[in-house]
């Protein structure tokens, strides 16, 4: 976050361009505390997350012995000690303490310090069976009345293990570590349960997660997670920047809602046991401040960033009574996509926001999505995406799907200024969107595309950037007029960046998903007045 200062301007951009250095600093480092060590303690990084004024979230996961992998329940309880620093030797350490990894948390440790200076550059690690971790680069939020001139989100979801690897995560991580991102903001699908092979797309799959089964225990969920949580890119997007996370479905299941599962079958045991499993994984290996809804809390909650923006991150999947389409196949209404309390409460915070900007972390796509004159194979593909079923006429599994939530959502958004910006997931390609209600712009929709999850391309075994996709995103753009910015097959990873009077949406492309290191550029840029979206 950039404040007026010129002296904190400069202090943060000589810290970040020093903390380029702290990947390869680690690396020797780790070296040295690992050569005679008999297994690795860190082998699944360090991360951080919901930055306050005081605070951060610092984690990590011990591995407690050679065959103590995640989800083994195997392994004794180990004292962890961790530290936090303004510099990266360490030479001048603000915060420290001692915590215990066990069992009960799969050996994941979370530190909460609340000692900590507002809009301030942190380095920190830990300590555990006498060997040190990856060192951590965080950043604390503004104080709440601070002016703030800029800042710089990254938005991303849908990382399938098997269907590509995480070079859009390598790229945030580069970024962030040049000073161009703040904070990184996940919106959904962090990981996919499917069955080894399953969902892979056209390239098959160009690596193996764990297990090779659909996860459905808490020891299933676990193993998939830190499978993931060994990936060098997305460990070196975690060390660079603090997360803010929310889930969609694939965390759970396909189509995941309060009751049930599109993707969970009897055969597979009771749904509310699969849900308690995964939404503890969950809160074990992410980075985040909140309260488990299978044990009575919630994952919705709000972070602000000075007199700039407020960002609330919602959740649409712990409350809905049932999937959309029952909606559609049985003439009834359907119930609604938040509850009522989650909705009460954005109700709260919208309407009583100071900020310059209301900002909205949100699992799917808000905007209507007006399909009819799209080629049947690509509509087809689309919903295939998301899980829908395709004998509804819209995106039930969507907002679209809720049709009395939205109109309440869009009725509160338009008794106040239209500078709302939601940041989407779910849909696997790139959308620019205006919001419009009673032929009004309420708001604007940023929705990112896939991390490496199967796109329309994929879906229709069609290289990139095909006729059929390139017709499609036409027939969409006409179809709707709402839509300033379609693109149905590339993945990759957007930057949103806020300042007082715009803000600045960036799509990034990956060129190849099965090329580790692959080239990820700036291939799209549209600009949000409050009013319109346009180039």
């Amino acid at each position: 976050m950039s404040t007026i200062s010129r002296k904190n301007f400069l202090r943060t951009a000589a810290l970040a361009s020093a903390s380029g250095m702290f990947t390869r600093a680690f690396n020797a480092d780790a070296q040295q505390h690992h050569s005679n060590a008999p297994h690795a303690a860190f082998c699944h990084g360090v991360a951080s997350g919901d930055p306050l004024p005081t605070s951060v979230v610092l984690w990590t996961r011990i591995t407690p012995e050679p065959d103590a992998f995640p989800g083994s329940g195997r392994g004794p309880d180990v004292p962890v000690r961790w530290e936090i620093a303004r510099d990266l030797d360490f030479s001048s350490v603000v915060a420290s303490g001692d915590t215990v990894a066990t069992s009960a948390s799969d050996h994941t440790v979370h530190v909460d310090p609340f000692t900590l200076e507002p809009d301030t550059l942190y380095f920190y690690r830990f300590h555990a069976l006498g060997q040190v971790s990856p060192i951590g680069r965080t950043r604390t939020a503004p104080a709440a009345n601070a002016d703030v001139e800029q800042l710089r989100i990254a938005v991303c979801s849908c990382a399938n293990w098997e269907s590509g690897y995480f070079s859009a995560y390598r790229d945030l991580a580069e970024r962030a570590q040049a000073g161009l991102i703040d904070i990184a903001i996940h919106v959904g699908d962090y990981i996919y349960e499917y069955e080894r092979g399953k969902m892979a797309g056209k390239l098959g799959a160009v690596r193996a997660h764990q297990p090779p089964w659909e996860t459905v225990s808490l020891a299933d969920y676990r193993l998939r997670y830190g499978t993931y949580r060994t990936d060098p890119d997305l460990q070196a997007a975690h060390a660079a920047v603090p997360w803010v996370v929310t889930w969609d479905d694939h965390e759970i299941a396909d189509n995941a809602y309060r009751d049930g599962a599109k993707n969970h079958q009897p055969h597979e045991g009771d749904y509310s046991l699969r849900r308690r499993n995964a939404m503890q994984a969950y809160f074990e290996w992410q980075p985040l401040r909140a309260g488990n809804p299978s044990e009575g809390g919630h994952l919705y909650r709000r972070l602000n960033f000075g007199q700039l923006a407020e960002l609330v991150m919602l959740d649409l999947r712990s409350y809905r009574a049932s999937y959309g389409d029952i909606r559609w196949l049985t003439g009834t209404n359907a119930p609604d996509v938040m509850g009522g309390e989650q909705f009460a409460w954005l109700e709260r915070q919208i309407a009583t926001s100071t900020a310059s900007w209301r900002l909205v972390g949100n699992s799917v796509m808000l905007a209507k999505l007006e399909l009819v004159a799209v080629p049947h194979e690509v509509r087809t593909a689309l919903q295939e995406m998301i899980g829908h079923d395709v004998r509804t006429p819209v995106m039930s599994d969507q907002w679209d799907g809720y049709t009395s939530d939205r109109e309440r959502l869009l009725s509160m958004l338009s008794s106040l200024d239209s500078r709302t910006v939601f940041f989407t997931g779910d849909i696997h390609s790139e959308w620019g969107n205006e919001i419009v209600h009673n032929d009004a712009v309420v708001a604007a929709e940023m929705v990112c595309t896939s991390v490496s999850a199967m796109n329309v391309d994929d879906y229709l075994f069609l290289p990139e950037f095909n006729p059929l996709s390139t017709t499609a995103q036409q027939h969409i753009m006409q179809a709707n007029n709402h839509v300033k910015h379609v693109q149905l097959d590339a993945h990759g990873y957007c930057i949103a960046t806020i300042t007082k009077n715009w803000v600045e949406m960036a799509w990034l492309r990956v060129a190849n998903k099965a090329d580790p290191q692959s080239a990820v550029t700036v291939a799209a840029q549209m600009r949000y007045d409050g009013h319109t979206l346009h180039p």
